[in-house]
């Protein structure tokens, strides 16, 4: 099977009006990608923002004419608006194993590996952590999440209690059992992200250390580590909620914070515990204390 893939790069005014034109001629998907390498990193509580130079991307079966939807297209916006049209023919391809090309074994502080299935890494004094890209966040190649699995690579985690708050795919509350914890609590407001890391846990034979829950299925405990990898605006607004989770002289974990947030994040928290400075990878950075009062 394959498809015809169409793509025009409009403003950010525009781009959403082409995305509904794309969708009401019968797009299968409609994608936003940037047109000039600019990032959005955190846009505000229900905001959804996207560039001044944006490229709609729309997916189209075969018998679907793409002159005809261009002709209609630029009938009904400004030239001016548009911009670079493309039409590619998209060949089918196993999709799902595709991720292989980029996603390859990893090491962190030689003691973990996180592997794609196929291609463990049973090295002599590690362990291994078996996960593949999914709908849920969190794979290891981000710097947020490389940060987080190279501290818990980094610490003795023996027989401790840890809750990894917002866990995305479970990759750190499974890394966190394999690495030797007794329990890891893993909570996200996703329901995905449940599913992901009961998936993740199964596949790596730790189900029954793991468990998993909505935030209003949790009920609080202190926990000798706790982990949250979220974004520094819900980090600062829960800092309350998260401290509450650590138990006296436990460590917390912060990360999903860009250099230029990690003082005011740190700031949120130096009230109840005692903050290491910041370790960064490219633009990211991870904070680390220890539960003072």
């Amino acid at each position: 099977m394959a498809w015809h893939q169409i793509s025009i790069t409009s403003d950010e005014q525009t781009s959403p009006q082409i995305a509904d034109f794309f969708s009401e001629l019968g797009a299968l998907s409609v994608t936003y990608l940037d047109a000039e390498d600019v990032p959005i990193y955190e846009p505000a509580l229900n905001e959804t923002k996207i560039w001044n130079n944006t490229v709609v991307v729309a997916l189209y079966e075969l018998d679907k004419n793409p002159e005809l939807i261009q002709s209609v297209l630029f009938a009904k916006f400004s030239q001016s608006q548009l911009s670079n049209w493309q039409v590619e023919l998209l060949e089918d391809q196993d999709w799902e194993r595709s991720w292989m090309t980029y996603y390859h074994p990893m090491k962190f502080a030689d003691k973990l590996w996180v592997c794609p299935t196929g291609q463990e890494n049973h090295e002599a004094n590690t362990v291994c952590l078996t996960l593949d890209p999914g709908l849920a966040f969190g794979t290891g190649t981000h710097p947020t999440t490389a940060l987080c699995l190279e501290w818990l690579a980094s610490h003795d985690l023996t027989d401790k209690v840890v809750i990894d708050y917002g866990c995305g795919s479970g990759i750190l509350a499974v890394a966190a059992v394999l690495l030797g914890a007794k329990h890891a609590h893993a909570i996200d407001i996703d329901p995905q992200a449940i599913t992901a890391t009961l998936s993740n846990a199964e596949k790596n034979n730790v189900t029954a250390k793991i468990s998993c829950y909505l935030p209003e299925q949790f009920t609080p405990l202190a926990a000798d580590v706790v982990l949250a990898n979220i974004l520094a605006k819900p980090l600062i607004e829960l800092a309350p909620v998260i401290t509450e989770l650590v138990k006296l002289q436990g460590q917390l974990v912060l990360s999903g914070i860009l250099n230029e947030q990690a003082e005011t994040v740190s700031a949120a928290y130096s009230g109840t515990m005692t903050m290491s400075p910041a370790v960064t990878q490219e633009d990211w950075c991870r904070l680390d204390g220890v539960k003072a009062v």
